[in-house]
């Protein structure tokens, strides 16, 4: 299997899993929690599957971390986003001014 392949694979697992969390959590803070760990985890089955795989030449390498690997990173950085959005708010943080 290519990379682009599994890659494909990854982030629609990746996706139904987190529908899941969400759809089914009670505590909003809690579900999110969970589905940062999970993103964090696909990451680094991803960056196993490389590792033990390789890039076939320059081309899949570069398309690898210029456009794939980049839409699980951007899922991460949303959910850490709404995270602590969330939890400045239910827990009554002021962002500092510094």
């Amino acid at each position: 299997m290519n990379v682009e392949k599994y890659f494909n694979n990854t982030i629609e697992r990746l996706e139904a899993a987190i529908n899941n969390l969400e759809f089914e959590a009670d505590n909003q803070l809690q579900a999110i929690e969970e589905v940062i760990y999970l993103i964090i985890e696909y990451l680094f089955n991803l960056k196993e599957y490389v590792l033990i795989r390789n890039f076939r030449n320059i081309d899949e390498e570069i398309r690898f971390f210029k456009h794939l690997k980049p839409r699980i990173v951007a899922k991460l950085i949303f959910y850490n986003s709404i995270y602590k959005s969330i939890g400045y708010k239910k827990y009554g943080h002021k962002k500092s001014r510094t």
